[in-house]
């Protein structure tokens, strides 16, 4: 088992923190952790797993990532 298959405020922070990275973020606001649900981590966690195994995102990845994410905010 996974460390990050457990839903905790930790693992949800540092699985923003990482995709804030990997999606080179300038707005960090929209990655704040008290603006998402721990009832949506799995949908966060399948996109973090994603942007983990994908590498480099092209440009319209990159946005379908951030629209994405947009839809799991609270």
């Amino acid at each position: 088992m996974s460390r990050l298959d457990e839903a905790t405020k930790e693992n949800l922070d540092y699985m923003l923190k990482e995709i804030a990275n990997k999606l080179q973020v300038v707005n960090q606001s929209i990655m704040d952790p008290a603006d998402y649900d721990l009832n949506k981590y799995d949908q966060l966690k399948l996109l973090y797993d994603v942007l983990r195994q994908k590498g480099k995102l092209s440009v319209s990845e990159t946005q379908a990532f951030v629209q994405e994410l947009a839809s799991i905010r609270k």
